[in-house]
């Protein structure tokens, strides 16, 4: 984003108010992965250890949805270059 026809302290204000929301959207992926894969991989609570076919259900649900979301994410990069390239035209 420009933010160049702001003063200092705007600027600052903004990028305050973007490093927010990208936490906000990091935990709120993170808390989605923990719940997602919680859920489908865990089912014995007769140890507090992970067994290893829970422990294999975790890494590899943890790697798809960090592949999934990244995938997404240059999706949205590539529709968003369109759109602006759209724009200027």
């Amino acid at each position: 984003m420009d933010f160049s026809n702001f003063n200092a302290a705007e600027q600052a204000h903004m990028t305050k108010i973007i490093e927010k929301r990208q936490m906000q959207d990091f935990l709120r992926m993170y808390s989605n992965i923990v719940e997602k894969c919680f859920n489908t991989c865990v089912n014995d609570f007769t140890s507090k250890a992970l067994s290893s076919k829970e422990d294999t259900c975790i890494m590899n649900c943890t790697e798809k949805f960090l592949k999934h979301s990244e995938r997404v994410g240059a999706r949205f990069a590539e529709a968003n270059a369109e759109a602006m390239e759209t724009a200027q035209k």
